[in-house]
């Protein structure tokens, strides 16, 4: 691949763009906003002017309900060799495409499993795909060509491919995406109005459940608009067994006996339910979940302390697995929690003790 054509300069089409730059393809920017065309150029995404002939790629990055439109258009223009959208829903677009009656062997859907809380150019990144998975949902009709285009630009993006029916993709990403985005933000909902005593407790566990809820609704409605069935189906069944736990908590308040049993019981149960669901949940680099200890540090609030502790664990050849931090309510402190392997654990706390830090036991 030497040219493409981004159409869409926001977070995903811009850190596409900047991408395929970095390695050294021609890009084109174009954006129903001109000025976020021109921002992303002024990144180094590309140029936001016109190419004079067609481009080996075009990557659609609009919302969903203008994927199929955005591409009609451009297929009519001839505007590339192949062309790939990189919406979150995909069999929507496609059947969209079938009844303008187009021919889609140039064309292949795609979706790439990344993204952040914030929007638009500034928030791009290069390496914002990288190790990530992206989806591709061809069909019988896809030309080769085409999916190898979409195969090199996966590359360049130093993402994962995976190959999916495209309806099985919208059922898949209404569970691991869609719905507990809905969840998150119906959890974080129940703070707008809480008391500030109560918000002020807020610890890491919240965090986690509400961070997603800080996205865009304007884009999560255009995804949601999309995909409303299977998110709709998920959310019956979540409902469903929120009633049951509801049942389960008031049971525990019962004076009898066996109704409180009836009520631990059923307590135990989405809880044991949950901790099976979530050791499916992928580990490190996609392969199976792993136990790590925890090494829990105290630290000030001040610059470089992240950096020596991490170049503490390095000089004693301890690999940090992941890490979480908690900050102090009401003070320049917070707790950093070393995630690492259990055999690593002495050798770490030793090490940290050495050399001045303070250990949470």
């Amino acid at each position: 691949m030497r040219t493409a054509l981004v159409i869409g300069t926001g977070l995903i089409g811009t850190s596409a763009a900047l991408a395929l730059a970095q390695r050294g393809v021609t890009v084109h920017l174009t954006d129903h906003d001109p000025e976020q065309a021109r921002t992303a150029a002024a990144l180094g995404a590309g140029t936001d002017e016109a190419p004079t002939g067609p481009v080996d790629l075009a990557v659609v990055a609009a919302p969903p309900a203008h994927v199929a439109a955005t591409l009609a258009d451009a297929m009519r223009r001839g505007l590339a060799r192949g062309y790939l959208d990189v919406a979150s829903v995909k069999g929507g677009p496609r059947r969209e495409l079938e009844a303008l009656g187009l021919d889609l062997s140039a064309y292949i859907g795609s979706h790439p499993m990344s993204g952040r809380e914030k929007s638009g150019p500034l928030a791009a990144t290069g390496d914002l795909f990288e190790g990530r998975p992206w989806v591709l949902t061809p069909t019988r009709d896809t030309d080769t060509e085409v999916l190898n285009l979409a195969l090199e630009l996966i590359s360049h993006c130093r993402a994962v491919p995976v190959v999916m029916d495209a309806d099985a993709h919208d059922r898949a990403v209404a569970l691991v995406s869609h719905m507990p985005h809905l969840v998150s933000s119906l959890v974080a909902a129940r703070l707008e109005h809480a008391e500030e005593a109560a918000v002020r407790l807020c610890g890491q566990g919240i965090r986690d459940v509400t961070r997603i809820a800080a996205s865009d609704p304007r884009m999560w409605i255009d995804i949601l608009s999309a995909n409303p069935g299977p998110v709709a189906d998920l959310l019956t069944d979540v409902a469903a067994d929120l009633d049951e736990t509801v049942q389960a908590l008031r049971a525990l308040q019962a004076s009898d006996e066996a109704k409180r049993r009836e009520g631990t019981t059923g307590i135990e149960d989405v809880l044991r339910r949950g901790n099976a669901g979530q050791v499916r949940v992928p580990g490190k680099h996609g392969s199976a979940p792993r136990v790590y200890e925890t090494v829990a540090v105290l630290i000030d609030d001040q610059p470089g302390q992240l950096a020596r502790i991490f170049a503490d664990a390095g000089a004693v050849g301890v690999n940090i697995e992941d890490v979480r931090i908690e900050h102090a309510t009401g003070q320049q402190a917070g707790l950093v929690q070393l995630m690492v392997e259990p055999k690593a654990v002495p050798v770490l706390t030793g090490a940290l003790r050495e050399r001045g830090w303070a250990l949470r036991q």
